[in-house]
């Protein structure tokens, strides 16, 4: 890793403090990065080098004057396409959505106010809608290990970016395994932020000028190590907007920082969404490292049935991404879920009863959801964190094929619907949970696979603890070839 771009975004801090690089200089590092390597990934889609320009020599007089910095002082990084960047442009894939703002989404402002400069933006699936990274402005994004292959979605863009160092750091988003899917599939660290504890303020969707938050979705970062997430979590965190006047948010410290105190579940593999035999060695070998570091081992699972989270889940998922659906389209799904036979439980039906439902129907969920959030809550009582999959499979080849619903995925020979994808990461987004992804190792054929690792509610700095560990233990990211 010579190249000073693949450095964590701390270490970048610290040599500009050191004044070993100026934030310029470092800035015109990685623009020329993007020059050379972007081509055939596509993922920085949008570059504003006049004002990073300008915002670097701002962040190199700053400290020739000897001021306060912040902890990502002058680090140059992009932020994906689902946030509202002022004076960038910011289309979430859609062309209708396509504009410049003239304010920055929360999450971008603490960034700026930490010392960040925004040079530019990355790919983005249509409306964040999608587990590969493509969309009519942009065209598709391509994995850094495969070209033939997806980034994952929908912080796919960002996690290519990240693991080929044309940015420091990355801002992603999460509500469908948006950070853990292309983290996972790239090869970099992500951390989804329990919801509710970084404000969604300016990222899209929903449309731009929404005041209400999204259920489910979350603020995150994407990194090359699990301190740069950690830093970046005490920037993103804490209340924003009307809930500022009173509300202050202490995150818990971490339960335990050592594998000795720490308790450690693992979930591997489940009959109903089996994880492929390429992945499956990869998490066994992790575990059984962790297990000669000295890692303490507790034998349990939740009490939980996956197909039943995954179902629920999607109750609760699917309104969300059809939200935005015109009138004309959601008469036509209601006539259709009113159709349907009640035993017709395929994917197709599901997405039109529950993108249809009427709020008493939701609202017996959410109480089933709460039952389960307390179980949990039960079950890391004596368990600090759920070490799983991401995904049954390595990253996917391409295939934008519609509708949705009725793609296919390949796991061991076997044909499985394209939702089973969610089913690994339903549990942590249902419940409003923290999950660290770290990269552990590759696949037979050369792929990343990285490991989930789910904590109890408020506690992302136990999650980003384990998280360090693991890639103490296991060496962490890995520079794809080539790059």
């Amino acid at each position: 890793m010579s190249d000073i771009a693949l450095q964590p975004a701390h270490v970048l801090a610290e040599a500009i403090r050191r004044r070993d690089v100026s934030s310029r200089e470092l800035l015109e590092h990685y623009l020329a990065r993007v020059e050379a390597l972007n081509g055939p990934l596509n993922a920085v889609v949008t570059l504003e080098p006049g004002g990073a320009r300008v915002a670097a020599d701002a962040a190199d007089a700053a400290l020739a004057r000897g001021d306060d910095v912040g902890p990502l002082h002058g680090v140059p990084m992009t932020v994906k396409d689902t946030y509202q960047t002022a004076g960038m442009r910011t289309t979430c894939g859609l062309p209708a959505w396509d504009h410049v703002p003239e304010h920055d989404a929360e999450a971008v402002r603490r960034l700026r106010g930490a010392g960040a400069v925004i040079f530019g933006k990355t790919n983005t699936p249509t409306l964040a809608g999608d587990w590969q990274t493509y969309n009519a402005i942009f065209g598709t994004s391509n994995n850094p290990w495969d070209t033939t292959l997806t980034t994952g979605g929908s912080s796919g863009g960002a996690a290519a970016a990240v693991a080929t160092g044309m940015t420091a750091l990355e801002l992603g988003s999460d509500i469908g395994g948006s950070i853990r899917f292309p983290a996972n599939w790239c090869g970099v660290c992500g951390h989804k932020t329990t919801w509710g504890i970084a404000s969604q303020a300016g990222h899209l969707p929903p449309a731009p000028g929404t005041l209400a938050a999204t259920d489910l979705s979350v603020v995150g970062p994407l990194a090359r190590d699990v301190t740069d997430l950690e830093i970046a979590l005490g920037v993103l965190a804490g209340a924003a907007g009307h809930a500022a006047v009173g509300w202050r948010l202490e995150l818990p410290a971490p339960r335990a920082t050592t594998l000795g105190d720490l308790r450690l579940a693992f979930w591997l593999d489940d009959p109903s969404y089996p994880v492929g035999a390429e992945v499956s060695a990869v998490l066994e070998s992790a575990a059984d490292a962790l297990r000669a570091g000295g890692a303490r081992v507790i034998d349990a699972r939740p009490a939980v049935v996956m197909p039943d989270v995954v179902r629920l889940y999607q109750q609760f998922l699917y309104p969300i991404l059809l939200s935005t659906m015109a009138k004309r389209a959601f008469d036509k799904m209601v006539v259709t879920a009113e159709s349907l036979p009640q035993d017709d439980d395929r994917p197709l039906a599901r997405t039109a009863r529950f993108a249809t439902q009427r709020y008493r129907d939701w609202a017996f969920a959410n109480e089933k959801r709460e039952q389960l959030r307390a179980l949990m809550a039960e079950f890391f009582v004596g368990v600090d964190a759920l070490l799983m999959p991401v995904a049954m499979v390595p990253a996917i080849p391409h295939d934008h094929s519609e509708p949705f619903p009725e793609r296919v995925i390949g796991v061991d020979g076997e044909m499985r619907p394209y939702t089973d994808l969610m089913a690994w990461i339903a549990l942590a987004t249902l419940t409003h949970l923290p999950a660290t992804v770290v990269p552990i190792g590759r696949t037979a054929s050369g792929l990343p696979v990285g490991i989930q690792i789910v904590g109890p509610y408020l506690e992302d700095r136990t999650t980003l603890a384990v998280g360090r560990l693991v890639e103490g233990l296991l060496g962490g990211f890995v520079a794809p070839p080539g790059v």
